[in-house]
C-alpha cells in the first residue's frame, strides 16, 4: 500500500519509529569532508526528516553499521572470557538499491559462507531493518545499471521516493500500515524510483581466463595506486577485517579482542608468519581486488561482488576508476580469445 505524504506528515511516521528502533540515514556534515572546508555525506542517527540527505550520494556506505571499523568481540583474564556486550535495541537504516543489494553480498559472506555463521555479525543483523531510498536519477559514476543493482523488489519495511513538496512511501510491511494511516495521509499507488540508465556503462566478462593475471594491463597501476586503501573503505561490499590483541598488563594476560577492518590494497594485509608478504606489487592488490569483485566471488556464489555505487571511483586520489578496470579486463579477456 503506498502513501502521498507530506514532511511533518512523514516527521510523524519517523517520531514513531523512533520509539522503537534507532534510525540510521544519510546525513550531510559540513565542512567535516577529507579536505579543509568540504562536505560529506556519511551514516548517522537521525530524528526527522530535515536532518537525512536525500539528494547527493553518501560517500562512505551503511556498511559500518553491521561491521564496525574496528569491534570489540571478547575481554579475557588469565581464567575468564568475556564476550564483549552489544546494543540489542532494533535499527532502522535508510540506503538505496546498490546498497540494498550489498547487503545479500555482506550476508552471504557472513552468514552462508559454509557450515558456520560469524556469530557476531548475526547478533547485529538480526536487530537491523531497512529503509529503500528511491534514486529517481544516476549519479556522476554510479553503474549500477550495468552490475544490475538499480531495482530491488523486496527486503525492506518501505520505500520512500523524495520529492520537493511531499514524500511517497509504498508500504511493504503490515505492521506499518496503521502508523502511516495514522498521519492522515493520502493513499496512493507507489512504486519506488530506480535508475533505469547510467552515463558509465560497463561490460563483466562472462569468464576470465586464468592468462589475464600475467596480463600488462596490471602494471599500470604499480605506479598511479598509492595503497591507501580507500576503495575499500567505502565499498559497501568488502568484507576483510584482521584480529588485534590489546592488552591491558605486560605480561599479555588480560586485554580484549578487536575485529579491525582490513584492506586487500594496504600494506601488511597479506603478510604471513616469518614477515613474509604476497602482492607487494600495487598492480597485483589491484588485480586481486578486481577479479574478487567481478570473477572470483562469482565462481563461488553464481553473482557478482560489486554493485556499481561508483564511491570508490569518487573518493580514489588517484582517480584510479574501477568501472574502466572493469572496461579494460573484458577488452584483455576478449584480446586473448
Amino acid at each position: 500500500m503506498g502513501y502521498s505524504l507530506t514532511r511533518s506528515q512523514f516527521d510523524q511516521v519517523l517520531s514513531e519509529l523512533g520509539k522503537k528502533f534507532r534510525l540510521y540515514a544519510p546525513v550531510l556534515k559540513t565542512g567535516e569532508g577529507r579536505f579543509t572546508d568540504t562536505d560529506v555525506v556519511i551514516y548517522d542517527f537521525v530524528e526527522n526528516s530535515s536532518q537525512i540527505e536525500f539528494e547527493k550520494k553518501s560517500d562512505y556506505s551503511f556498511k559500518e553499521i553491521l561491521t564496525p571499523l574496528s569491534q570489540t568481540l571478547f575481554f579475557f583474564t588469565e581464567k575468564v572470557i568475556k564476550e564483549a556486550d552489544i546494543d540489542d535495541s532494533e535499527a532502522i537504516v535508510f540506503l538505496r538499491s546498490c546498497d540494498m543489494h550489498a547487503v545479500k553480498r555482506l550476508d552471504q559472506v557472513y552468514l552462508n559462507n559454509g557450515r558456520h555463521v560469524d556469530p557476531f555479525y548475526k547478533k547485529v543483523r538480526d536487530k537491523i531493518k531497512f529503509v529503500l531510498i528511491g534514486c529517481p536519477a544516476s549519479y556522476e559514476d554510479c553503474f549500477c545499471v550495468s552490475m544490475g543493482s538499480n531495482k530491488t523488489e523486496d527486503g525492506y519495511l518501505f520505500s520512500l521516493n523524495y520529492r520537493e513538496d511531499h514524500f511517497e512511501a509504498d508500504v511493504k510491511n503490515d505492521d506499518l500500515k496503521d502508523i502511516f494511516a495514522s498521519t492522515g495521509a493520502a493513499v496512493k499507488d507507489v512504486t519506488a524510483d530506480y535508475v533505469t540508465e547510467n552515463e558509465v556503462k560497463v561490460t563483466v566478462p562472462e569468464e576470465v581466463p586464468l592468462s589475464i593475471y600475467q596480463n600488462d594491463l596490471w602494471k599500470e597501476y604499480d605506479k598511479r595506486c598509492v595503497a591507501c586503501g580507500r576503495c575499500n573503505l567505502v565499498c559497501p561490499t568488502c568484507t576483510c577485517f584482521t584480529m588485534q590483541d590489546a592488552y591491558y598488563t605486560d605480561n599479555g594476560k588480560v586485554g580484549e579482542r578487536r575485529r579491525v577492518g582490513a584492506s586487500c590494497m594496504i600494506d601488511g594485509y597479506s603478510t604471513v608468519a616469518g614477515g613474509g608478504q604476497y602482492r607487494k606489487k600495487h598492480g597485483e592488490r589491484m588485480r586481486f581486488k578486481v577479479l574478487h569483485k567481478i570473477s572470483d566471488f562469482r565462481k563461488r556464489y553464481g553473482y557478482d561482488m560489486c554493485v556499481g555505487c561508483g564511491r570508490c571511483d569518487d573518493v580514489c586520489p588517484e582517480y584510479i576508476s574501477f568501472s574502466n578496470i572493469i572496461n579494460k579486463v573484458n577488452a584483455a579477456v576478449k584480446e586473448e580469445k
